[in-house]
C-alpha cells in the first residue's frame, strides 16, 4: 500500500491563532453552582464586587484543580489592573519554587 503525496498534503492541522479564536473562553474566578463556568468578560465597571476575570480556555479550566484555580485567580487579583491602559496578564500556572537544601 502506498500513500499518495497529494492525500497527505490535504490534511492540515488547525493550530495557532485560528485555534485560539475558536476556543471557548471562560472566567475561572466566577464558577457557577453546578460546576460550570461563566463566559469570559465583564461589564464596564470601575470596580466590581466580583473582581477582575481570570480567563482561560474551557479545556484548560476543566483540567485544573481547585487549588490551581484559586492560585491563578488570587495572583490575577493581586496585580494592579490596567496599568498604562493595558490589560494585566499573569501566568495560569505558577512556577514551583525550589527547596533550599540543608547544609550538613
Amino acid at each position: 500500500m502506498s500513500i499518495r503525496n497529494e492525500e497527505v498534503n490535504t490534511v492540515v492541522a488547525r493550530g495557532g491563532l485560528g485555534k485560539w479564536f475558536e476556543e471557548k473562553w471562560v472566567d475561572i474566578g466566577r464558577p457557577k453552582k453546578n460546576g460550570k463556568f461563566q463566559p469570559c468578560g465583564r461589564k464596564k465597571a470601575k470596580k466590581g464586587s466580583k473582581g477582575y476575570p481570570k480567563c482561560v480556555p474551557l479545556s484548560k479550566a476543566r483540567s485544573m484543580t481547585k487549588a490551581q484555580i484559586k492560585s491563578a485567580v488570587r495572583r490575577k487579583r493581586a496585580k494592579a489592573q490596567g496599568v498604562g491602559g493595558k490589560p494585566t496578564n499573569v501566568k495560569t500556572f505558577a512556577r514551583r519554587r525550589k527547596r533550599a537544601r540543608k547544609k550538613s
